[in-house]
């Protein structure tokens, strides 16, 4: 089940469903760890001897957010209870707190007895062995915790801070379903502490005048002790939920729209999802510089892992994202998160978890009786080439010097070692994770790299270098040309297969990856290579179904829905792919009406989201239902990515001189 209105700081990060149930909770890290377990917490009221959990039929449901905040805005309404509540859900842009505030609305024009019901399901640090639930007389809350994570539950009103109801009891062990079946009588059983296995409950009172409202604000606020939680609350009651919801939003609005980006040519949908895709990108990214593939722990159902890693290859992408939009201080984090984790290796491996450690993984180290590197080139590659972005863009050399030698030089020389006969480099993985061999977008990534490679060592007095990492990549890219085109089909292998005579066997499969010759290895866009190839990914790998969209290869297996008619659904549409093809439109345009091609992938992106600008990995091609992992960090940022560089190119069409445009028809 996609997660939708993601909200929080990079330390605490809250997801919901399409329910509004909160599923995920990660502190102190984004992806790590996620204390419950992607269980549903549970939101119900009662009023007047009815009871209804927000899962229930009979609500409708518009989830969310305020313009350009990270504060939700999500209108709930049930004719049979006869309530509205209008809901705001944020994550304090400092503290580690999550608030609800919820304004009650009478519809029944009588007094109205509500009570609102909160329920938490935790399994701490990942697992629900050993957690502790207690009531906290003093202030007025449940406290759950175990080993350095607590969580203090509470809420209040103008009137009062403190709980009116609570129930602490076990869950999923000997029949027991938790205590949330305790308040659908409108009351709770006030059990004073439980262990192991727990759950808790509490609940809020409201009188509702007849056609009135009411409102009350819940809090988790999250600490490494109970002295954390308890002065956190504090504060909190001190300073007033109101005022730090006020500046969350106010902080939000700042941030988004700091840079003086001209929008205005963006059509209102598109511009809308420009900023909220940087601010759902926020959410998925570690104060510690980890950025984050997803997390929607649905998707461990269906893999037995998630997503709640940092792959350098999308954390490249992503900071290259940030860095078009002037997020400096979240690309410089990655970097120096990126430069703890490349160590003295000179090479990354498959992934990372939020803390910088190695991460679970399916690369072996040996295969068929032979000792091999477990990784994927163009993840090393890229963080070098979209660190050369960040540099052209910020020209902060003082930030450069100390990764110069673990982020530059260092994986350029490994690059140059690592390379066959020919120049292009030995057997990894593929970007997709599926097949091992030389790749054609690890060959476009690396050429990118050694390029970037090249002008840093230039810029830092090392002459012999640049010309090294240079000539590197002048060879790479003849052969490329050489050894991975096929001159009859007239277009590019995905990839080759090394064989024992010293030729390759070529995969002449369509990909959408290859569209990296010409945004990361710079090959000229109006090279009839690329034009040839470009043209066959778009013939073979377009979605004909009223979905539309850009497949990632032919007959992607990954999560397959049409294995008949692969002729017209050659797999799911997936959005960085779509997206890709407008990046190609968007090079390619020579005048401004060549540009309404990728404006309409721009706004076939937009028609996928959620209401609340969430994008998926993929989109089922007939039905149009999110596919795989929501929000996926890397669908938003190349939408960014997009944006910008359509803004770019159409300043440049519409401020060129005539004689200018002329010439390059």
């Amino acid at each position: 089940m996609p997660r939708d209105i993601p909200v929080g700081n990079g330390d605490l990060l809250i997801t919901f469903d399409h329910l509004y149930r909160v599923r995920d909770l990660y502190f102190p890290r984004v992806g790590k760890h996620n204390h419950t377990a992607g269980h549903v917490q549970r939101f119900g009221v009662w009023a007047d001897g009815q009871f209804a959990w927000i899962e229930d039929e009979g609500w409708t449901r518009e989830l969310r957010y305020k313009a350009d905040t990270l504060v939700t805005d999500v209108h709930l309404v049930h004719e049979e209870l006869g309530l509205e509540i209008t809901c705001n859900d944020a994550v304090d842009f400092h503290e580690p707190v999550f608030f609800r505030r919820m304004t009650v609305r009478d519809l029944k024009n009588k007094p109205r007895d509500v009570r609102l019901f909160f329920h938490t399901d935790l399994s701490i640090n990942g697992s629900a062995v050993g957690d502790t639930a207690n009531y906290d007389p003093t202030t007025r809350a449940v406290v759950m915790y175990k080993d350095d994570a607590y969580f203090l539950i509470n809420a209040g009103d103008k009137q009062k801070c403190g709980i009116d109801h609570w129930a602490i009891g076990a869950k999923r062990v000997g029949g027991a379903e938790g205590t949330w079946r305790d308040a659908e009588d409108g009351q709770l059983g006030r059990n004073a502490i439980s262990q192991g296995s727990v759950d808790s409950t509490v609940g809020f009172n409201l009188q509702v005048q007849p056609g009135g409202e009411a409102t009350v604000t819940s809090w988790i606020a999250c600490g490494h002790s109970y002295d954390d939680v308890r002065k956190l609350n504090d504060r909190i009651w001190t300073k007033g939920t109101d005022k730090m919801m006020g500046r969350t939003e106010a902080y939000w609005r700042l941030w988004c729209r700091k840079e003086p980006v001209d929008t205005a040519p963006l059509p209102e949908p598109v511009r809308d999802l420009f900023y909220r895709s940087q601010l759902i990108l926020r959410t998925q990214i570690d104060n510690g510089g980890a950025i984050i593939a997803a997390n929607d722990s649905d998707i461990t159902h269906f893999a037995g892992d998630h997503y709640s890693y940092c792959w350098m290859r999308d954390g490249a992408l992503v900071a290259h994202a940030l860095i078009a939009a002037g997020q400096s201080e979240l690309s410089r984090s990655f970097f120096r998160f990126a430069s703890d984790c490349i160590g003295d290796r000179g090479y990354f491996l498959h992934k990372y978890t939020p803390d910088g450690r190695l991460a679970s993984s399916w690369h072996p180290w040996m295969l068929d009786g032979k000792k091999i590197l477990p990784i994927q080139q163009d993840e090393t590659a890229l963080v070098l080439w979209a660190l050369r972005r960040h540099f052209e863009k910020f020209r902060d050399v003082e930030f450069i010097k100390p990764l110069y030698s673990r982020l530059i030089a260092w994986p350029a020389e490994w690059m140059l070692e690592y390379r066959d006969h020919n120049g292009l480099p030995k057997p990894s993985w593929d970007l997709w994770e599926e097949r091992r061999g030389v790749h054609l977008f690890t060959c476009a990534s690396t050429i990118g790299a050694l390029v970037a490679a090249s002008e840093f060592a230039e810029d830092f007095g090392e002459p012999e270098r640049a010309v090294a990492f240079r000539e590197g990549a002048e060879r790479m890219r003849g052969a490329v040309r050489r050894h991975l085109w096929h001159p009859e089909r007239k277009c590019f292998a995905r990839m080759a297969v090394p064989l024992e005579d010293g030729t390759y066997r070529l995969d002449m499969t369509r990909d959408s990856a290859n569209y990296a010759l010409f945004a990361i290895a710079g090959f000229d866009i109006d090279d009839p290579m690329i034009e040839a190839e470009m043209r066959s990914i778009h013939e073979r790998l377009a979605v004909r179904t009223d979905v539309g969209g850009m497949a990632r290869y032919e007959r992607d297996y990954y999560h397959q829905v049409e294995s008949e008619k692969v002729e017209d659904v050659p797999g799911n549409p997936w959005v960085i792919c779509t997206l890709w093809q407008a990046l190609y439109e968007i090079a390619k345009a020579k005048d401004v009406d060549e540009l309404k091609g990728a404006m309409d992938r721009l706004s076939w992106a937009v028609d996928r989201s959620h209401d609340s600008g969430v994008l998926a990995e993929q989109y089922h091609p007939y039905s149009g239902d999110p596919i795989s992992v929501s929000p996926l960090t890397w669908s938003h940022s190349t939408f960014v990515v997009t944006c910008l560089q359509y803004l770019e190119k159409l300043s440049e069409l519409t401020n060129a001189p005539k004689d200018a445009k002329a010439s390059k028809a």
